[in-house]
């Protein structure tokens, strides 16, 4: 029985760290989703509108990601920042409002706790796109 909770335990984090690395980085996720479904909808098929999505996501990510690399101003850099983490923000609060739908029975408690969900995830885009050794080619 103790080996079966901890296993719980263990894939429950896993889950929630896969959670937060999706939405962390959302934009590009996003991006490469819209970007798949429209590619099959003009009749790409699904091998065609997979690659273009993920040329797409990749392409998104790199963009901002040189972007704020080479940019100095630091207004531009906040609006690039704001651009990556604002998606975010939104799905660590659709994240935590699925957890929460079930385990919380106040709706004033279960938007407290979807708001500072989302925050906390915002924010934490922002701080991995401040760090620098985010973007070094190694």
């Amino acid at each position: 029985m103790v080996p079966l909770i901890a296993l719980s335990a263990v894939l429950i984090l896993a889950m929630c760290a896969l959670a937060y690395m999706l939405a962390t980085y959302a934009l590009p996720f996003l991006f490469a989703i819209t970007v798949t479904r429209f590619a099959f909808a003009t009749g790409a098929g699904y091998v065609g509108a997979g690659i273009v999505g993920i040329v797409a996501g990749a392409a998104a990510y790199g963009v901002l990601a040189y972007l704020y690399a080479t940019l100095r101003s630091p207004i531009l850099r906040l609006f690039i920042s704001v651009i990556f983490a604002v998606p975010a923000a939104i799905a660590g609060y659709a994240l935590v409002h699925g957890i929460t739908g079930e385990a919380v029975p106040s709706e004033v408690w279960q938007q407290i706790f979807c708001i500072a969900g989302g925050a906390f995830v915002g924010l934490s885009a922002m701080a991995r796109l401040a760090d620098p050794s985010m973007f070094d080619a190694r």
